[in-house]
């Protein structure tokens, strides 16, 4: 711990002392009560001068960070060290606020004789205020109470304060698009343009179109100037996602911008500047494609400045339990119907299941469910039918799982990826084929519909369907 002392002339008045600090501050003899105050501490404690000067601290402080009897003025001047803990105090008017605490040794400067303790109050309830602000933001896609969920909430408020580039890893449908956006609506950089584009979904040379603009004539077709996404985010934030999928010759140009914030548009011959932040995400291990060679390594650790792994939902304890309730409630009221809860036998099928399309793939089994449902219970006959396909060829051998509704179930554990009995390659391989057949006839032919109803990207049903041969 830091020594750290105050040393004060003795003719300077303490009240004039105390008017130099940026923050609420007092004075405390050798038996810890008050000798004076600054006004901000008058402010934020509601108690003047003419009542504090006297009193004990711990009567004024009111804290709930376990100085009563004064253990931490105690321990302050027993050690010389300087204690800073953050809590809660109460003030006059019974309101409590948030507080870092700060308490040093106060000396004559002319020798060592103690004066008493400095103390110093610091309001941080507005930084709590933006972070509770920035939990009640966040969608519900990435809602959960599972420890791995936990430790991705406590890092966004940090994360959303820099202008580091992030990497956001995880599988089709973890949210990533949905952090990715929250800390970007809770930064700096929130009142601009939030800008999202997909890098697989594109073909290369529509895809540096499509990123960095074009100016007319570059290109049949390009009749005139037009913007590219890192253009319309100045000031704001891109987002990368599938940055996996984007191809070797574009990456270059990617770390060229990141390097030195400007670019050349299609075509163009002039350089255009740009203040952005870079956020990217994808489902593959970008490592492995470094090694591979189709990913440079130099922008892998351009865009891996910070980095957050969203684990998919098999690995989030609790959580299972807890989202099928939370968009059943969601979607019965949206749609105006009185359904209360899922039968046990409903239940049974839904916590057995390993989500491969994770909280999307769950998102939209529970609106399908939702929009059959007739009763004021979802029963086993309202769920997908692909879901019995899937669970018939696999003959999982699972205990009964947890059938306790969410309020109880947050805390739990459902049943672990070790307990499911793998489908065979043979038999999953015709599910799946199945199952894409069926989405693209509900969806006539619409692919981009057809993987949203089976909670895929857009990019994964592409490339199934191209290595079953139902193009």
């Amino acid at each position: 711990m830091m020594k750290k002392t105050f040393a004060v002339p003795g003719e300077v008045l303490l009240e004039d002392l105390l008017a130099g600090f940026p923050h609420a501050s007092a004075v405390l003899d050798e038996g810890f009560k008050i000798v004076a105050v600054n006004r901000m501490f008058e402010a934020l404690t509601g108690y003047g001068r003419d009542v504090a000067v006297g009193v004990y601290a711990d009567f004024i402080f009111r804290s709930n960070m376990g100085n009563n009897r004064g253990q931490v003025f105690q321990r302050v001047v027993e050690t010389g060290e300087t204690a800073t803990i953050e809590g809660d105090i109460v003030n006059r008017s019974r309101k409590k606020i948030g507080i870092r605490f700060t308490v040093s040794l106060l000396h004559t400067r002319r020798g060592s004789h103690t004066k008493g303790l400095l103390v110093v109050l610091e309001d941080i309830s507005a930084i709590e205020a933006t972070a509770q602000k920035m939990l009640s933001d966040w969608s519900s896609d990435i809602i959960g109470h599972s420890p791995k969920m936990q430790a991705v909430f406590d890092v966004m408020p940090l994360m959303s304060q820099t202008e580091a580039s992030i990497l956001i890893t995880g599988e089709t449908g973890t949210g990533k698009d949905k952090i990715a956006e929250a800390i970007h609506r809770n930064s700096p950089r929130g009142k601009f343009q939030f800008v999202k584009i997909n890098c697989g979904a594109l073909p290369p040379d529509l895809l540096e179109s499509e990123l960095f603009g074009h100016v007319k004539g570059a290109f049949t077709g390009a009749v005139r100037d037009k913007p590219g996404m890192f253009k319309i985010a100045d000031k704001g934030t891109i987002f990368l996602t599938e940055i996996g999928d984007m191809p070797l010759s574009l990456q270059v140009k990617l770390l060229s911008v990141l390097d030195d914030r400007a670019f050349y548009p299609v075509g163009g011959e002039r350089k255009e500047s740009v203040d952005v932040r870079v956020i990217a995400a994808t489902h593959r291990s970008l490592r492995e494609q470094v090694e591979a060679g189709a990913f440079r390594e130099d922008l892998f650790y351009r865009l891996n400045v910070l980095h957050i792994h969203l684990p998919p939902l098999r690995e989030r304890e609790g959580d299972t339990r807890f989202l099928l309730d939370y968009f059943l409630q969601d979607y019965a009221t949206r749609l105006g119907k009185e359904i209360q809860t899922f039968s046990d036998a409903a239940l049974r099928h839904l916590l057995n299941y390993a989500y491969p399309g994770n909280i999307r793939e769950l998102r939209n089994i529970v609106e399908y469910c939702a929009n059959v449902c007739r009763k004021k219970n979802i029963g086993k006959e309202d769920l997908p039918a692909y879901l019995f396909a899937q669970v018939q060829a696999a003959a999982p051998k699972i205990p009964a799982p947890d059938l306790t509704p969410r309020r109880e179930a947050a805390g739990k554990t459902a049943a672990s990826p070790e307990d499911r009995q793998a489908v065979s390659g043979d038999n999953w391989t015709e599910i799946e084929k199945k199952m894409i057949l069926e989405a693209l006839t509900a969806s006539k032919g619409n692919r981009a519909k057809a993987a949203e109803k089976l909670g895929w990207g857009r990019t994964t049903l592409w490339r199934k369907i191209a290595r079953y041969g139902l193009g």
